[in-house]
């Protein structure tokens, strides 16, 4: 009897000391896996990287630096452990379907990739971003008429941030434009009889160009 309570002891025992390795490696992944460094890791962050570096989350009068883990990842709680299993899927499309391995494909999925984090922090109420900016710590009075007049609106829209400001540390994805329309003026004007009276210009047209009626 004795030699059986002496098994499940050291059994329990066992079980508490490799449940504390297992959650002390977990925070210790975790933590690592946060660092700017371990994002950089990839070479396809060196072109948001070095956007980041000439923004004002990276080097300001104050002194304060935002790094990577501070706007991409909440504080802790279930939030944290959901946006590292998000960001598992970058790491995946990097080495294994490789959609976003050279700085082209970046470039190509980089609306697409922005609009996920704009969700996000939509979803979240720019949590990460409020973890530094608070609108009732914000001396409204010191800032700019514009940004007065925006923020003010913002709160009594009941806004969030990513509503506004988005852009604020990468270069915004280029928006193409649909142009159809204009193509499908441009190919009426051409064939535009020499008779006509009355004309439009489509597209900037210098006034030497346009002709007037005698």
């Amino acid at each position: 009897m004795r030699k059986i309570n002496k098994t499940i002891i050291w059994t329990m025992l066992l079980c508490i000391v490799l449940g504390a390795v297992i959650v002390l490696a977990g925070q210790w992944t975790l933590h690592k896996t946060s660092s700017t460094e371990f994002c950089l890791s990839c070479h396809t962050m060196q072109a948001p990287y070095e956007e980041y570096t000439g923004s004002v989350h990276f080097q300001n009068q104050k002194g304060i630096r935002a790094e990577c883990a501070d706007c991409h990842i909440p504080e802790g709680g279930l939030d944290y452990l959901v946006a590292k299993l998000r960001a598992s899927k970058d790491v995946y499309h990097q080495f294994i379907t490789k959609k976003i391995d050279t700085p082209e494909k970046f470039e190509e999925h980089r609306l697409e990739m922005a609009q996920t984090v704009w969700a996000q922090l939509k979803a979240s109420d720019s949590a990460t971003c409020r973890s530094c900016h608070s609108m009732d710590a914000m001396d409204l009075a010191a800032q700019s008429a514009d940004a007065q007049k925006m923020h003010k609106m913002g709160i009594a829209e009941k806004q969030t941030c990513i509503d506004c400001h988005k852009g604020v540390a990468h270069f915004p994805p280029e928006i193409k434009m649909d142009d159809s329309a204009l193509k499908g003026l441009e190919a009426q004007s051409a064939s535009t009889p020499a008779s006509a009276t009355e004309l439009y210009a489509v597209s900037n047209t210098a006034l030497g160009k346009v002709r007037t009626s005698p």
